[in-house]
């Protein structure tokens, strides 16, 4: 297929008329990603299928709409009239009482390509409760996750593997571990000895080289915050300092793009960050400030990130720098400590502290890395 033709796995479910589904009742887990390459819902299209019958909806962190950034309360659809379960409220794990009356669970939702980024926590747990209620119950509940790509290609594999896990760290995985939703699930059913009866419905046309312009989908935010695939492929690195004492941009029209707090002067933190030779990146002195998040209505001083590159940019290595930078220049002004809430490797945090060059830090979790890679190679379902 050409490149600009993606399809992903919702589009080829379509494409088979539903038939992987055929007399099903299906529990949808989805949010405003879930749409078809004409934007179609896939609540809609499942709802509307005459051989599948959905009968409940289950929503991940920020809601159905993707739009809230708290806890979410159940809901009803709308549209449709069906029962939403919320995953990120009460329980972030269905119970028996959302898998009662289900023969499939079905999960189409965009992922970001961080370890930190909930939803792919929310695909294994949705595989953990499928695997249990099969064994307590005796009866099969099928997993099947619809594909997507990406958005920071597949070919970014960086950082520490996580030795702290929990719902930001569902699997010990690298920082960006470069895979889709569907080979993901692949690697927590083997890896993680799920042993769900899983079926990954594929893209076609992905190549693991593809930026999001060259897939021909329509870009929709994942989150709240993640409103351009420069935002995405910068997140798996500023991501990693939104639990310390700096801004990254939330409450701004640009975040992820931009960083500040009142205490940095934004100019020496630019002429640092520029002497560090950053592969893809250029850094501009600004002011701005946020409307909401952390330092709501404060003037904040800091940078505009810039990318020159994109297929050079190391996002983890550029938000590790940036912390060391912080540091570096700024002293305790900076509360490093709060990078290690995500980055979740006491190691590498211990030498980001320590080190003298943010230049080692990636030593740290080289062999790790590695060893997770050859892992990661037997659960590729693309090139």
């Amino acid at each position: 297929m050409p490149c600009g033709g993606v399809l992903c796995g919702i589009d080829c479910l379509k494409a088979d008329g539903f038939e992987l589904l055929a007399h099903q009742r299906v529990a949808l887990v989805t949010n405003q990603t879930g749409v078809d390459r004409d934007g179609n819902r896939t609540i809609d299209l499942l709802f509307n299928a005459k051989n599948v019958q959905l009968v409940k909806i289950f929503s991940p962190e920020h809601g159905i709409a993707g739009m809230l950034d708290r806890k979410v309360a159940d809901d009803v659809d709308l549209k449709t009239g069906l029962k939403i379960f919320s995953l990120y409220g009460k329980t972030t794990k269905p119970t028996d009482e959302m898998l009662a009356g289900i023969d499939t669970i079905v999960f189409d939702i965009q992922d970001a390509g961080a370890r930190y980024y909930t939803y792919i926590s929310t695909l294994g747990l949705c595989m953990e409760a499928a695997a249990r209620h099969t064994a307590d119950t005796g009866r099969p509940l099928k997993v099947v996750v619809l594909d997507r790509p990406n958005p920071a290609t597949g070919l970014i594999v960086d950082g520490p593997i996580a030795d702290e896990l929990g719902f930001t760290a569902y699997a010990p995985i690298p920082v960006a571990h470069g895979m889709t939703v569907g080979e993901l699930a692949c690697y927590f059913n083997a890896e993680e000895s799920i042993g769900c009866d899983l079926t990954v419905v594929p893209m076609k046309g992905w190549r693991r080289s593809m930026t999001w312009d060259q897939t021909g989908l329509t870009w929709v935010n994942p989150s709240p915050n993640l409103r351009s695939p420069t935002a995405n492929l910068l997140y798996l690195g500023l991501g990693l300092l939104e639990m310390s004492n700096v801004s990254v941009g939330r409450g701004t029209d640009t975040p992820f793009e931009v960083l500040g707090a009142p205490w940095i002067d934004g100019r020496r933190l630019a002429a640092a960050l520029n002497a560090a030779g950053l592969a893809g990146l250029r850094f501009v002195p600004i002011r701005f400030n946020p409307e909401s998040s952390k330092f709501a209505a404060q003037h904040c001083s800091g940078v505009r990130i810039i990318v020159t590159d994109r297929t050079a940019v190391e996002p983890v290595r550029t938000g590790l720098t940036i912390a060391w930078e912080l540091k570096n220049l700024f002293g305790s002004a900076y509360q490093i400590a709060g990078v290690g809430k995500l980055l979740a490797n006491k190691p590498t945090l211990d030498a980001l502290r320590g080190t003298g060059d943010p230049n080692a830090l990636p030593a740290t979790w080289k062999c790790p890395l590695e060893e997770f890679k050859k892992r990661r190679a037997n659960h590729l379902l693309y090139e």
